[in-house]
Parts: C-alpha cells; structure tokens; sequence
C-alpha cells in the first residue's frame, strides 16, 4: 500500500513539473546598467534551487566538520561505557558462578574505566558505579573480607550515588542488611532496615530480611507479626507458613514469665491459631508449668489457673478422635494436670469421652485420675488398671502405677502397693 501511495506522489509531481516548464514563455529581465539581460524564468527557478542546495550542502559540511571533535569525544565516551559495562556484566557472571576473586577484579576494572568521562556525556553513569561498588562488595563477603566490603558498601551507600539512582540505593540497603544478618549483627541490621524508604521497608524481600532479624534477635512478637504479613502476601507457600507461624507461637508461649504474658500472648493469636492442637497443647503445658504447684487444689489461683488450661484445651477435646496418637498423648499430659481441681461438668464429659471410646489407654488414664480426685476409689482402681496395660508412654505408665499404688494403700492392700511402687520405681 504505501508503494502505491509513493507511485501516486511521484505522478503528481511529474504532472507539476510538466505544467510548470512545459510551454513556459515567461522571462525575467535584469537590468545591470548599461545592459539588459532576459533569462528564462524556468533557468532562474532552476538555479535558485540548485542555489539552495548547494548553500545547505556547504553548510551542512561545515557543521559536520565542527562537530568532529565532539563526535571523537563521544565516542571515546561510548568506548570507555562499553568497557565498564562489559567489565560489570562479567563481574555479576562470575559472581552467579561463583568466582569471587574474579568477580572482584572485574568490578574494580569497572571502577577504574568509570573514573574516565563526565556524567553529562554519561547519564547513568552513578547507577553503573554503583552497581560495580555492590558486586565488588559482594565479592568481599564472600570472600570474608569484611574491611573490602564495609569500604565498598559505604561507597555504594553515598547520597550522591542514591539521588541519582534511588532503586540501585535500596538493593544496596537490602545486600547490608543480609550481611548485617549473616555477621550475626542484630543492632547494624536493624539500622540499615530503618534507612530503607517506606515502600521498600513493605516489599517481600525486605519483610523476610525483617523476620530474619526479629528472630535473630529474640523479638519473637515482631517476628510473629512479620510472619503473618508475609503469610498473608503469599511468600511462603501455605504449609511452611503454617510451620513458621506455629513454631513462632510456641516460641512466644515459651518466653512468658507468668499466667498473664501467657493469657496475652493466648489473646494475641487468630481463631484458626486457636484451634491447632500443637499451639493449644503448648500453652497449656507452659500454664501447668506456671501454676504454683505448693497451693491446695481449692486454692482460687490454682483453679482459676486449670479453668483456664480446660478452656484452652476443650476445642482440641471435642476433635479427640481425630487426633493422631501423638496428639492424643500430649492433649493428656497437658491436661491432667489442670484435672485439679476439676468440676462435675468435665468429670462427666471424660467419662463420656471413655465410654465413646473404651479401649483407649489415654481416655482411661485421664477417668482414672479424675475418678481419683473425686475418690471414686473402685472406679479409680479399674480405669488405671486398664490404662496400665496398654499405656506406652514411661512417664504415664510411672504415674499410673503411682496412683495405683496409693490407691492400694488406701484400701490396706499393702502387697499390690509394694508391688506397684516397684513397677513404678523400675521406671524411673
């Protein structure tokens, strides 16, 4: 189409020159006193526009010849910015392959060759500095060289370098901080996480860089915190955010001093947090451990205390059956001992639970204990006994044989006392 277009254009042409000197009587007459010239109009027009082109092509040629030594310079500055850039590209490959005495020597041609030209015939010439500043810094950590890299990164990290390239600036943020963490040096990571501009303080990369120094330095709420956003940006896939949120949970449960660091941290966590039976059983454990232990059962602490443990644990009791064996024998550990003081209400809804399921040892040693507590003696005395054949765990099966053996001393059975406290005492 267009060569049709360019056809069209070269008749309309071809017609106008036609028109114009075809037939064409018209002269011009120029006097120059004494004498009288007649010259053709078409030869006048005819050298007033081979005048023209001549006039431009000279001046044409004389900018060109002006131009010459700028056109030297730029290329002498083009030459010198395909050295550095050549230089910087082979820096970061050896550096991706793992040649970091390579690497460095490449990034510090590059420096050399970027001391050459201005920043005017060389617009991104601070970003490219950079940049080779970062990779010979890289090259030094790597290389445990910890004096290069500061040297290197504090050149990088210059105000000069970061108002002409801002982007190239926050990496190099990023880089100090992953070192920072990797020298194990919480207070110099924390620093550069506060110099990054605030929207690069919410990407991805900088929150992982920011939980590895939560966790770093024992700031486990922070790390929780930070642990969640990512979860909730997609940066880990769903298990391991399960995992890491979890194993952060347990973490904080683990820190609290007292029933009240531990009741906020419990108020601190999501509903579906709540209903995990590993984070469940962990704070009820840590609240066992907490609960003073030389108070009588009616003491108002202590029950406030084991209510407060049952609390925890009853959305985990009500999905019994479908815990693991493992489960099953942590929900028990951590339960039994906020079974005193235990009401009526979760008397019966263990015996309930048992009869639902009559062969499981744990369900039996749990009966048995409370059964216990309330001095249910005989029923006390079956359930126990029945855990006791099938109970695996030594630290269970030890307190099972305990509570048989006084309960045999408290019905004058001496010979089954002596002989569960010996079966007890084989298991220490």
């Amino acid at each position: 189409m267009r060569s049709v277009f360019w056809f069209l254009g070269l008749a309309a042409l071809a017609v106008a020159l036609a028109m114009l000197v075809g037939h064409n009587q018209s002269t011009i007459t120029l006097f120059w006193p004494p004498y009288r010239f007649d010259v053709s109009f078409n030869l006048v027009l005819f050298a007033l526009v081979a005048g023209f082109v001549l006039l431009h092509a000279g001046l044409r040629a004389i900018a060109m010849l002006r131009d010459l030594p700028a056109q030297a310079q730029r290329w002498r500055a083009q030459q010198v910015e395909r050295a550095a850039v050549g230089a910087v590209m082979d820096a970061l490959s050896h550096q991706l392959s793992g040649r970091f005495v390579r690497a460095q020597a490449a990034a510090l041609q590059a420096l050399e060759q970027l001391k050459t030209g201005n920043s005017s015939q060389w617009p991104r010439r601070h970003q490219l500095k950079l940049l080779a500043h970062l990779l010979a810094a890289e090259s030094a950590q790597s290389l445990r060289n910890a004096d290069q890299r500061d040297e290197h990164l504090q050149a990088a990290l210059h105000p000069r370098l970061a108002a002409r390239a801002p982007e190239a600036h926050e990496g190099a943020l990023l880089r100090a901080v992953r070192w920072a963490v990797e020298d194990r040096d919480v207070e110099a990571a924390r620093g550069r996480l506060a110099e990054l501009p605030q929207g690069a303080a919410r990407r991805i990369q900088a929150l992982r860089l920011k939980l590895r120094v939560a966790r770093l330095g024992g700031a486990t709420s922070e790390a929780l915190d930070t642990a969640r956003l990512l979860a909730k940006h997609g940066a880990f896939s769903p298990d391991a955010s399960r995992s890491i949120v979890r194993g952060l949970v347990q973490d904080a449960l683990r820190e609290a001093h007292d029933l009240t660091q531990l009741r906020k941290v419990w108020d601190g966590l999501d509903a579906a947090e709540r209903l995990t039976p590993e984070l469940a059983v962990a704070a009820a454990m840590r609240a066992n451990t907490l609960i003073p232990r030389n108070t009588e059962a009616s003491d108002p602490a202590r029950q406030s205390a084991a209510e407060l443990v049952r609390s925890w644990l009853d959305p985990v009791w009500e999905h019994f059956e479908s815990l693991d064996e493992t489960q099953q024998l942590r929900l028990t550990k951590a339960l039994e001992p906020a079974l005193e003081p235990i009401d009526a209400e979760w008397l019966s809804r263990l015996e309930k639970r048992q009869r639902q399921m009559p062969n499981n040892p744990y369900l039996q040693y749990l009966a048995g204990q409370a059964c216990m507590h309330y001095q249910l003696w005989g029923k006390a005395s079956q359930l126990l006994l029945q855990a006791s054949h099938s109970l695996r765990d030594q630290t269970l099966l030890r307190r099972c044989w305990c509570a048989l053996a006084a309960l045999a001393e408290e019905r004058g059975d001496e010979p089954a006392a002596h002989e569960a406290w010996k079966k007890a005492a084989l298991l220490e």
